[in-house]
């Protein structure tokens, strides 16, 4: 896959991946680009611009809480607003991805068949 096509699908996902990672419980930036940045390799300097742009949206509240290691940290949560967008991109990358896996599915098999035709032809 090209390059910029990938960078392009993950940016795409960022924003629902977030949303997730907030619907198991609260967390800071930080801690959220790290475990974004493990799972589908994207830089932590994106997840600073997603979650202003969350907030400002109204998907994420934010709070500070102290920190045992240095000044307090702004954790981000969910709001109402969040839940529901979490809800209806998740309904949406289900079906998105059911048929993606059914035209792979279509594409494999039609492969297949060709494959098998041909070792057909060539056995005879």
């Amino acid at each position: 896959m090209p390059e910029a096509i990938e960078i392009q699908l993950k940016k795409g996902v960022l924003g629902f991946c977030v949303l997730a990672l907030l619907s198991h419980r609260d967390s800071y930036a930080y801690e959220i680009a790290s475990r974004l940045s493990h799972a589908v390799d994207m830089g932590e300097g994106t997840i600073y611009p997603l979650m202003r742009r969350m907030q400002a949206d109204g998907l994420v509240a934010t709070y500070l809480e102290e920190s045992p290691s240095g000044p307090p940290r702004k954790y981000y949560r969910l709001t109402d607003a969040g839940r529901s967008a979490l809800a209806q991109q998740l309904a949406e990358w289900r079906a998105f991805t059911a048929s993606v896996e059914g035209l792979i599915s279509e594409t494999e098999s039609a492969t297949g068949a060709s494959a098998a035709a041909a070792e057909d032809n060539h056995d005879a």
